[in-house]
């Protein structure tokens, strides 16, 4: 074990790179790199994050790390490569330890390690027999990112000293690989959602009148790092009364009031595999009339949601279908009318005023993991379901999100057996 949680079965990683070599064209190789440290201010780093498909290639979870895989290299020592940061006692003394190279061939699965500062002088030649490199950039159709990041110079460096190769993306191999969960890496996301249970036990006995929501947000990540998760899987969003309408508010820094509503969204990063769950809670252990019409509406829309949710469902339909069920409740709530409905401008239906954010997204290694999401969903893709409304000139938002699971016969919800109906909610904020 070299990390909070526990060592994990590196047959993943095999599979997961036998997967993608089937993928290549003959003559290639791939590499992919390690991401950033990213620094702070003076001489701190924030905390270190892995490249999400290296760590899905290889298990490797540390900086200045480097896969090859080269399936018809000449040398069989290239033909699946790991390059580690080169470790010594002086390090250790600094900064703790880094995997060593018997320890990086049992996290992998790979038999040929080196040290990262020998990448050079070992690969280029062997680049050179290679006819294809593929690459990975992020390609996440969320990602709004605008620095130069690792993957990125790293490919415009590649290209500089190999103009004359074929390129190919790595990327969108990846993302159909991913987006499809095998049964290893279902066991570490059933963790991360028995650690998001454990988390919702421990806040439902917490949350009273007057404690802050920075309290809140503090026996959140109490309860994940006392169950081995690294941390947060995205930042938290602990938004009482008013604060519920912010969608992403992650300020938390308001006292929570008598007769507020509590929105929780939060997830727990476990193993790099994330959970992500979002309830909303009656401050003081009782639902308004209004606050509980709103939630147990929101409810029912969760639940005739998951029933869409199953193979040759395309993602932008299946919106549109909950957008539908979800204006139907706000008809029923006396938020929308029937001339509203005939009025709306079919770019922006009228539900969108309460209801403004999609349902679905893709969950795996990253909160919002990659996934082909203009083709049809398939058997083991893993989505958040997430429906909500909020009103502001109530002060009352809630959204219920669980975790799914595509079956062929439909839907499993990874969350079902987690506290959900405002009942029950009531009854455990009692006790």
């Amino acid at each position: 074990m070299y990390k909070k949680y526990h060592t994990l079965n590196k047959e993943l990683f095999i599979l997961n790179r036998a997967n993608f070599i089937k993928h290549l064209k003959a003559n290639s190789i791939a590499i992919f790199n390690s991401n950033d440290e990213h620094p702070m201010n003076g001489d701190a780093h924030h905390n270190f994050k892995q490249n999400s498909d290296l760590f899905y290639l290889s298990g490797v979870d540390q900086e200045d790390s480097v896969l090859v895989i080269y399936p018809d290299c000449v040398l069989e020592e290239f033909r699946e490569a790991l390059f580690i940061k080169r470790t010594n006692d002086a390090m250790v003394t600094w900064n703790g330890y880094k995997l060593n190279m018997d320890q990086a061939r049992e996290v992998s699965g790979i038999n040929n390690i080196y040290w990262a500062d020998e990448f050079e002088v070992k690969m280029r030649p062997i680049i050179n027999y290679a006819s294809n490199i593929y690459l990975s950039l992020n390609e996440n159709d969320r990602s709004t990112i605008s620095t130069p990041y690792k993957d990125l110079r790293f490919a415009q460096l590649m290209r500089d000293k190999y103009p004359l190769h074929e390129f190919e993306r790595a990327t969108p191999i990846l993302h159909r690989l991913r987006c499809i969960k095998s049964n290893y890496e279902l066991e570490l996301m059933k963790i991360a959602v028995s650690i998001s249970e454990k988390m919702f036990a421990r806040i439902l006995k917490f949350v009273k009148p007057g404690v802050c929501e920075y309290e809140i947000e503090a026996e959140v990540i109490h309860e994940y790092l006392s169950n081995r998760a690294s941390g947060h899987s995205f930042s938290p969003i602990v938004a009482s009364g008013a604060n519920s309408c912010i969608l992403h508010y992650v300020d938390n820094n308001k006292q929570c009031k008598d007769g507020d509503i509590l929105l929780l969204d939060s997830g727990a990063d476990y193993a790099n595999y994330a959970s992500d769950m979002t309830r909303t809670i009656p401050v003081n252990g009782v639902y308004t009339p209004r606050q509980k019409q709103v939630y147990n509406a929101v409810l029912r829309t969760l639940r005739e949601a998951k029933k869409l949710l199953k193979p040759g469902v395309l993602l932008m339909e299946y919106q549109a279908q909950v957008g539908e069920i979800t204006q139907k409740e706000l008809v029923d709530l006396g938020l929308l009318t029937m001339d509203d409905i005939k009025k709306q401008d079919p770019k922006w239906p009228a539900y969108k005023r309460y209801f403004m954010h999609g349902t679905s997204h893709f969950l795996g290694i990253d909160v919002h993991d990659v996934g082909m999401r203009y083709e049809p969903m398939k058997p083991g893709m893993t989505f958040s379901c997430e429906p909500g409304i909020y009103i502001k000139e109530e002060g009352i938002g809630v959204r219920i999100e669980n975790e799914i699971l595509i079956t062929e016969n439909g839907c499993v919800d990874l969350m079902e057996h987690i506290p959900i109906e405002a009942d029950h909610i009531e009854e455990l904020m009692k006790k």
